[in-house]
């Protein structure tokens, strides 16, 4: 039996070569354009440090600020930079713009606070947080132009991984120690000071930069309300639904109208405008139908692709399969995707932050040392019930 790889292939004209070096030589060539085409595909995607610093929130934001959500950008001091990467005890500094728990009572009498003494130990000492007193004023400054309640930020992050330590359960913040905890608890923030470049492919020198704290105007969004666009070549090409993990009904009615809005909206305020070709969006539409700018992220592996693929982002391939006959007789309309079903339904992708490390890596084999280290201590404890 001949193998498969003698089968004659067909020619670029249809036709099949009578002798094997004309074979050879189609085969060669259709290797070459495919790995040449391959290679222009990855070069289109390779993210540069400059598409990075460009979606910082200070460089966009007076260019669309008439597009998005008010905000006020502060400069980060260093020893706050040093405080916030601190490894240490949580300790969260700020603590005085708390209001006090003690009350009086109906005599005017104020109850003495009881001391509990969490410790036997008479060296103890007690962990003091560092404080920022001028920049403490101005971050409180900020957030009484912006209404009393802020959502705040880094250059590129929110800290949204932690929004579960907050007494509230919430990104909203009221004073400096808000903050402060959300930004000491959070990976997000960790990684925009320790990795901003991390999936950039030039080999360049880092950049130096000059971080800064972004607080918005606490706004009560609707998560879905607000969708992904993902821009090549200043071409709106994809569109998701920003929380992918819900279903909601309203959008899969709707989605003909809400391509319809936010195409409208990138080309009258957004094409031709960002610093960029290649990026990504995320917007917001309101009740009336407005679209509004939440954020820019880079056009790469480090933003969330949520209900598409980079490699359908970077290709192309499968994205105008998809869409509906009336969209499809339209001239460059994104592709479009939701989530059409609740049996689709998905934990939120933040949940596995509430978890220590230790436990998550374990659940998902990523640390195989930490898995030999717990099937030993199994081990032991077996050997010493035994003996």
């Amino acid at each position: 039996m001949r193998g498969a790889d003698s089968v004659p292939r067909p020619t670029p004209t249809g036709k099949t070569p009578s002798f094997p070096h004309a074979r050879r030589k189609t085969w060669l060539r259709t290797d070459i354009e495919s790995c040449m085409l391959q290679r222009r595909c990855k070069l289109r995607g390779r993210m540069k440090k400059e598409q990075v610093l460009n979606c910082q929130f200070s460089f966009w934001y007076p260019r669309f600020k008439n597009q998005t959500i008010r905000s006020i950008v502060l400069p980060l001091p260093q020893n706050v930079k040093d405080y916030l990467l601190d490894d240490g005890t949580l300790v969260v500094s700020g603590s005085e713009d708390l209001p006090t728990c003690s009350q009086e009572d109906d005599d005017g009498n104020s109850d003495e606070a009881e001391d509990v003494q969490w410790s036997d130990d008479e060296n103890t000492t007690t962990l003091m947080a560092p404080e920022f007193p001028e920049f403490a004023l101005k971050v409180q400054e900020a957030i009484s132009a912006l209404g009393g309640s802020v959502f705040p930020k880094l250059n590129w992050s929110a800290p949204r991984d932690a929004y579960w330590i907050a007494m509230n359960s919430s990104l909203k913040c009221q004073c400096i120690s808000d903050i402060f905890l959300l930004f000491k608890s959070s990976d997000f923030i960790t990684r925009d000071f320790t990795q901003p470049f991390i999936h950039c492919k030039d080999d360049s020198p880092d950049p130096s930069l000059q971080y800064v704290l972004v607080l918005r105007k606490w706004c009560e969004l609707i998560p879905g309300a607000e969708f992904r666009c993902f821009v090549k070549e200043n071409k709106l090409i994809g569109i998701s639904q920003r929380d992918y993990t819900q279903y909601y009904e309203h959008i899969s009615k709707q989605k003909e109208e809400i391509c319809r809005c936010i195409q409208e909206f990138f080309k009258k305020h957004i094409q031709y405008k960002f610093f960029d070709e290649d990026f990504v969006v995320d917007v917001y539409r309101d009740s009336m139908g407005r679209v509004w700018i939440i954020d820019f992220n880079p056009f790469g592996e480090v933003t969330d692709s949520l209900l598409f693929t980079w490699e359908e982002m970077i290709s192309g391939n499968n994205l105008k399969d998809e869409q509906s006959e009336g969209a499809a007789m339209e001239q460059d309309c994104p592709s479009f995707r939701c989530t059409n079903s609740s049996l689709t339904v998905q934990p939120s992708p933040y949940l596995s932050y509430r978890l220590p490390k230790d436990f998550v890596d374990l659940s998902t084999g990523e640390d195989v040392h930490k898995l030999i280290d717990l099937l030993k201590l199994k081990r032991n404890q077996q050997d010493d019930e035994e003996s």
